[in-house]
């Protein structure tokens, strides 16, 4: 019997930008790399054929706002006031280079969902903070060590690593906390939910 996988997107606003990618399996061995264009990461996902992908990207707007470009209220969701409480810092989804961002990656969850598979929200600063271990801030060797100690193998260990892949293997590691169950969530289901590990 195969192993479950998780993909985990760390998606940019621009395709012109670096996004990292991951396939993380049960084993937590990850397979990363750099994508940029809207094709190259659906057809890289579909190909990895994971149970879940997990996004680094705006998949809702905040219920009562009629689109991204209305400039008036409401502008957090109910996941990101949940976020406020928990101490979390996160960028609102309504400044400048966010609505690009949250343009991309309600696009994408369409497209995904529309082949069938399940796609899921989350923050991986916010998962680094749950998980107690840093944010590439603090120093990519330091979060790549973290995440090696939490039992990632794979390329992390095997070559240069670049933020962006961090981030895509922490969104995977969520991805597979998932589908065990171990997780938490957060904000209003006719909204949306970001998904989060469980307090530690």
């Amino acid at each position: 019997m195969d192993m479950k996988k998780a993909v985990g997107i760390d998606l940019a606003g621009s395709e012109r930008r670096r996004s990292g990618f991951c396939i993380l399996d049960e084993g937590l061995n990850a397979s990363t790399r750099i994508l940029h264009t809207d094709d190259e990461l659906v057809d890289a996902t579909l190909m990895a054929g994971p149970q879940v992908v997990c996004i680094d990207a705006p998949l809702c707007l905040p219920k009562g706002r009629p689109s991204l470009e209305f400039r008036g209220p409401p502008h957090f969701r109910a996941c990101d006031l949940e976020l406020k409480r928990m101490k979390i810092k996160f960028f609102p989804i309504t400044l400048g280079p966010m609505r690009m961002l949250t343009a991309r990656g309600m696009k994408m969850k369409k497209v995904l969902e529309n082949r069938g598979l399940a796609v899921i929200e989350s923050y991986p600063g916010g998962a680094q903070d749950i998980l107690r271990i840093p944010r590439k801030k603090e120093g990519l060797e330091r979060l790549k060590v973290a995440l090696m100690d939490v039992g990632i193998s794979g390329d992390i260990a095997k070559r240069e690593i670049t933020h962006d892949e961090l981030d895509a293997i922490t969104l995977a590691l969520v991805g597979l906390m998932y589908l065990r169950g171990d997780h938490l969530s957060i904000g209003d289901p006719d909204e949306g939910l970001m998904i989060l590990p469980a307090r530690r």
